[in-house]
């Protein structure tokens, strides 16, 4: 029987490369989708709005201490701080993050492909070359 025979270790390394080309197939559509993003870029959405939550909430010391500072009834002192807390709140509801981890290119999913060896001989160097 001549060509590859079912079941061969041939026939098995080529039926893992289908189904791993496949899979990666289904990996590009699902980001094409919207349905995958890359880890990578969720971290470093999240980074950015919780650096920018951070930033919102160590304003509000500077901005309540001299309103409230002057105030002497607790109750006019709390509603200040509960307005510049929701004033905050709002403020951040509609911050939009710098980073989209839904458009990340497609290659960076996968690790990028190792540049291939270059093939042949190497290049010939020259007795000038070699003793200098």
């Amino acid at each position: 029987m001549a060509g590859v025979e079912f079941g061969s270790d041939y026939d098995i390394a080529r039926t893992r490369k289908m189904n791993a080309e496949a899979e990666m197939s289904e990996l590009e559509l699902a980001k094409v989708h919207g349905a995958l993003v890359v880890a990578d870029h969720v971290v470093d959405a999240w980074n950015d709005v919780l650096g920018s939550f951070k930033a919102k909430l160590m304003s509000v010391p500077s901005k309540l201490a001299p309103i409230v500072s002057a105030e002497d009834d607790p109750a006019l002192c709390q509603k200040i701080v509960e307005d510049v807390i929701n004033e905050t709140l709002e403020e951040l509801s509609s911050y939009t993050p710098e980073i989209d981890p839904t458009k990340a290119n497609v290659s960076e999913i996968v690790e990028e492909e190792k540049p291939k060896a270059k093939r042949g001989r190497p290049k010939k160097t020259t007795a000038k070359k070699v003793l200098k």
